[in-house]
């Protein structure tokens, strides 16, 4: 959703994002009817990959969980990993 919402639509068809890793660590459980507020960003570009992270804390703002996603970047046409063009670094950074 987040491509989706932020590529421009004619490149949107090109590419394609395929998760190779995520790494989960739990801190505390939220309760239910707790309010929990997340954030999330990319890391550095390595080639064809991206880190993107995830932080969720619960409303005394404690961290509940946190992530770390290991994304590629594919080429649609081609169908292999493609190095991640500046342009989308700058849009997602």
């Amino acid at each position: 959703a987040h491509w989706r919402s932020r590529a421009p639509a004619g490149e949107q068809g090109r590419w394609a994002w395929v998760v190779l890793r995520h790494e989960i660590d739990y801190r505390r459980a939220l309760l239910p009817g707790e309010t929990a507020s997340a954030r999330t960003w990319v890391g550095r570009r390595r080639g064809p990959r991206f880190d993107r992270f995830v932080r969720i804390d619960g409303p005394d703002g404690g961290m509940c969980a946190q992530t770390r996603s290991e994304w590629v970047l594919i080429d649609v046409a081609t169908r292999r990993p493609a190095r991640v063009p500046e342009w989308m670094e700058t849009m997602f950074g």
